[in-house]
């Protein structure tokens, strides 16, 4: 039997290569996470007392004209979308809801789902929404 020459490997090199190698995380890479998502939290508890988060940028998805509540406030796709249903006697329908709106077919088929879950909104029946 013939004996390997060269530099011996220490066990925390093995360790440190294996780590590397298979993408394990150290102590110091989950301490910075931990960290980024108490930065997260703090920043969405200040946001929830300050009021709704505000958005980046000025380009709006959608209806393009910018929509005002009575207190002057820019209105949500969901708030438009009710206050339009509020405002019909019988309900409305997809069609009636897409003429006043302008937002594209996907953009109200979801904010039709989520106010029907959250109970803001019944089916009278198919396809006619009505305020609840």
């Amino acid at each position: 039997m013939t004996k390997r020459s060269g530099k011996s490997v220490s066990f925390d090199a093995m360790i440190k290569f294996f780590m590397i190698r298979f993408e394990i995380p150290t102590r110091q890479d989950i301490q910075r996470i931990v960290n980024r998502l108490d930065q997260l939290e703090k920043t969405i508890k200040k946001n929830a007392i300050c009021g709704k988060p505000k958005r980046s940028g000025s380009s709006k998805v959608g209806g393009g004209n910018s929509r005002m509540s009575d207190s002057g406030q820019a209105l949500s796709a969901s708030e438009v979308i009710l206050k339009a249903i509020k405002s019909s006697a019988q309900g409305l329908d997809y069609a009636g809801i897409s003429e006043i709106t302008h937002f594209d077919e996907k953009k109200i088929r979801n904010i039709l789902h989520r106010l029907y879950k959250t109970g803001k909104i019944q089916r009278k029946r198919r396809g006619l929404y009505v305020a609840g």
